[in-house]
Parts: C-alpha cells; structure tokens; sequence
C-alpha cells in the first residue's frame, strides 16, 4: 500500500512512543494508525441509542474458557467464534466480562477478574446514526450557540452581510468546476467559497516555542495538521499582520509534536499536554483582546492527534476545532467544529503519487480491507469475513515489504468498495485512502462525522453502515444496483480533488476547504447583541 500500508505495519502500541519520533525527522512516516475511522449507517428516529453492539462486544471480549488470558491493547487476538453463546437478556453484560468466562456449554464459570477494558476497547453506550445527525445540523443552523461578543466590530459586520448573501445565494443547477450531487447545496457553497476568497481575513499567532507551536509534520498519520500549518503560516492572501483586521484567529501548535514533546511514556496521564495549552490560551488572553472579546469564538486550530479532544477540552472549549477524531460522543459540535480529514501522506515532496484507479468496469473485488486489528470492531469484521467469501476481500495485516505494499494499492485501485471500520478511535485515513484511489469507501463507525459534514453530501459517494451491520455487510453492497454504484463511484473522482494536498495550494482543494468549512460555520455562529 506504499505509505497507506505502512499505517499498518508501524503503528505504535503507545501513543506515547517516542522512538518513532526519529522517523518523522528522517523524512519516514511517523507512527501509524492507532486509530482508523469510519461512520455511522443506517436511519433511526431516535437521537441518541442505547449500542445495538452488545452481542457483537460479547463475541469480541468474553474469553471461551476460563484459562485464556485477557486481550489488551498491546495484545490482540481474534474475536472468539459466532457460535459463542450471546449474552442478550437486557441485563450488564459488562459486569459478567469482569467476573465470568463463557465455556462452550454456555455456563457461567467463575473466574479470576478481568483488567478492565479501556473506553476505546469497546462499543460506545450510545450511537448518533448519520440521519440523526443531519438533523442536529439543520437545528443548529437554525439556532447559533456562539458565544455573542462583548462588543462587536466591523469584521462581524462583514461576515453578518457575507451570511446573507449565502443564504440568498444564485441557484445554481451544477457548476462549471464542481459536481453539484457531491455538495449538499452547491449554490451556498460556491456563494461562501467566493465570499471567503474575496473577504476573510486571519491572525496567526505568533506566541509558542517550537516544536509544540510552528514546526509542521508533513509525512505520516497526523500530516493533516502538518500541512495545514506549512499552508497557512505560509499565506498571503488570507494572513494579516494586524489582528484588528482579522475575521478569525489561528492557534499553530501540532497535537503531534505536543504528545511528542511532552507526554511521558506509559503513565496514561495526560493532564499536562492540557495544561500546556490551557497556559498558552490564557497567555494570549492576557496579550491580546480579541480572545476575551468572543471567549475564543472567532478563533481556531487544527489538531489530528486522537488525544486533541481531551488536550482542548474547556478553556478552548468555545473555539472551532478542526479535529480528525471527530466523535459526536466525544464533545464534538456539530455546526461549529470541523471534521478534518485524516490524511497518510506517504511522500512530503510528492504527495499525490500513485493517485488514480481503475474505472469501474475493470473494478472485479467487491470489497477490500486489510489492516492491523485495533479496537474492538476490526476482530469482529474479521471474525465475520476473513476467508469466509471469495468476494469479500477481507485481511488482516500484510506482510512487510515492496511487493505486499504495491498489492494492497492494487487491490484498493481494483476493488469496487473499501471498508474503512474505525480502530480505537472513529476515524481512519482509510477513507481518503480509498477517494485517493477512487475507491468507494464503506464507513463503518458509529458517532463519527464525515469530513466536510457542513457541505458535502456524503450519501453521493459513499456508503456509511452502522457497527452492528457488519453480518450484513455483503447483502448491504450486493444490494446497491449497478446504476448506483457507477453514480457513486463518479462521485468519488469528482470529490477527489477537495482532498489533496498541494506545495502549492489549489482552488478547492484539502487546504482551502478546510479553511473554507472554519469560515463557512463560523458565518452561521456569529452572534451580535
């Protein structure tokens, strides 16, 4: 998979490793995926569900004698056999997975107690489906939760005015560089793009030490961030010198750089990567009045590290986060933070090499997966479909090596969908790996919000399957008619270009879009007195 395989073969076991750090610097990938990613499925009218992965998290984790030993998360083995008896009448399966193991006569044995299970370790305790989702979007459209400014200014005046012209933006039935079906409005979003280009304004801050603040990765699992850094500091257009005239505030740090800097390995306590920022926060509170002006409202930062969510918890609380673990269940807000796509760029020089696929017709794999088996979704999809259908192309990690790398890009580029199932955490650079290769992605992760949710319409070329679909996941694909699949599959090659990276910035591309959905909800947020 040339650097996409790679994310399978040199992931840390710790977040916290530090010997992989040395590979960042000599121009190799930094660690890889800890976490992949995928979405939610099918539609409910209920907002919030008790998991439907009961049975699934039972097969997974309950032991099948009371002799095995307890899987960690250095320590993966197979999820147990579907025959195992399930554990389904309503009551706290999670005490039993503590107290017992299940022998194959389906008895409740006594034995020694379990470690407990880390949160990433199992199913959450409750699911947003993607419908569900929408809908808190529309809501939130409708009623701005930002924080009204102390006092106002000219610039949100600006953006008042700019938000008016979106709302009565021209119709457009398609436009003459985008793909109307892959947007969910194409004339708000080419009104806004327009708008941003001609208006917005950013301050980078220019507070923070180096290699925490300013100092870009751009290879690996967090590049996302690296390049939107690089990008961004980089600008004239958008950078201003004088914050008075700034629309929005960027924050530089790397969420990489700081778990590098200053976690200490194997003491899973985090309390001081929040607290570094939370000084930095209050340092340029203290500096400047634009922070206290909004409570941090018009400000934001980009962050891939799964660990970004706890490390801006509360005092950045009011900012847009822009965060490639973007958990519904995890403090994510929905109309005001960003999904950012989680990006393994394999080459700083060259990061588009090897994109492209075959055309559909030449597509024969049904569906395509092979990864290391992180979380506990990835046993179960292998458990289900590891050599169980010659259509189903399902694996667990590749061997190391040129020709094994080169394969997994062969079978992306001829497969017709690729699952993308979440590992520890919701998201997974799988799903730009597979748009990379034009390449239908199959999301499977509960609570998790596809890249770009604000504009993209993401049914138009891809398909997101709940966690507990994953028995159904050939009938689900096998049921898509030829039509379909040939419309998605063209929805991909046209979204693909709102996902790369480019030395050079390009009109809609991932750095412009990413900028583009900051202002885009931060112009349906403001708020005046």
């Amino acid at each position: 998979m040339e650097e996409g395989f790679k994310m399978q073969h040199e992931e840390s076991q710790e977040h916290g490793s530090k010997e992989n750090m040395s590979i960042i610097f000599s121009d190799a990938n930094t660690r890889t995926m800890q976490d992949e990613s995928s979405t939610v499925g099918t539609p409910t009218s209920l907002p919030l569900v008790v998991s439907q992965a009961a049975d699934l998290l039972i097969k997974s984790v309950v032991e099948t004698n009371s002799g095995s030993r307890e899987r960690t998360s250095t320590d993966f083995a197979p999820a147990v056999s579907s025959k195992t008896k399930k554990l389904s009448d309503g009551k706290d399966n999670s005490m039993l997975q503590n107290k017992f193991s299940v022998p194959s006569n389906g008895s409740l044995l006594e034995s020694k107690p379990v470690k407990k299970k880390m949160r990433c370790e199992m199913p959450p305790k409750t699911v947003m489906l993607i419908d569900e989702m929408q809908r808190l979007l529309v809501r939130h459209r409708a009623r701005s939760r930002a924080m009204r400014p102390r006092w106002s200014s000219e610039r949100d005046q600006e953006i008042l005015r700019a938000k008016l012209q979106i709302e009565n933006a021209p119709v457009l039935k398609n436009g003459r560089d985008l793909y109307a079906p892959v947007f969910r409005n194409i004339s708000m979003f080419k009104r806004s793009y327009e708008l941003m280009e001609r208006l917005l304004k950013i301050y980078v801050y220019k507070e923070g030490e180096k290699p925490i603040f300013h100092q870009p990765v751009l290879k690996g699992l967090y590049a996302s961030e690296g390049w939107f850094m690089k990008l961004m500091e980089g600008n004239k257009h958008f950078v201003v010198k004088d914050p008075r005239k700034a629309h929005l505030f960027y924050m530089p740090f790397s969420s990489r750089m700081l778990e590098y800097t200053l976690y200490v390995r194997n003491s899973h306590n985090r309390t001081n990567l929040r607290q570094y920022l939370k000084n930095y926060s209050e340092k340029i509170a203290a500096k400047y009045r634009f922070w206290n002006r909004t409570g941090g409202a018009d400000h934001f930062l980009v962050a891939c590290h799964d660990w970004a969510p706890y490390e801006t918890r509360h005092h950045m609380e009011h900012c847009i986060k822009a965060l490639c673990n973007a958990d519904i269940t995890m403090g994510f807000k929905i109309g005001r933070d960003i999904s950012l796509p989680e990006t393994y760029v394999r080459s700083a020089r060259n990061p588009l090499r090897d994109i492209g696929g075959k055309p559909s017709s030449q597509r024969h794999i049904l569906a395509f997966y092979a990864g290391n088996i992180h979380g506990y979704l990835r046993p179960i999809l292998l458990d289900y479909w590891k050599d169980k259908d010659p259509d189903m192309k399902i694996f667990g990690p590749m061997p190391p090596g040129v020709a094994s790398k080169m394969n997994y890009i062969q079978h992306m580029k001829s497969s017709k969908y690729c699952i993308c199932p979440k590992g520890y955490e919701v998201n997974s650079p799988r799903v730009v790996e597979a748009i990379f290769y034009e390449c239908v992605p199959v999301i499977i992760s509960d609570n998790f919000v596809p890249p770009f949710f604000e504009v993209l319409n993401w049914e138009a070329f891809s398909v997101i399957i709940a966690e507990n679909d994953i028995p159904n996941l050939k009938n689900i694909l096998m049921s898509i008619p030829g039509e379909k699949y040939n419309k998605m599959q063209l929805g991909v090659k046209k979204v693909q270009r709102h996902f790369l990276w480019h030395a050079n910035p390009a009109k809609y591309d991932l750095f412009h879009m990413t900028l583009h959905s900051i202002w885009y909800n931060r112009v349906f947020q403001i708020k005046l007195r």
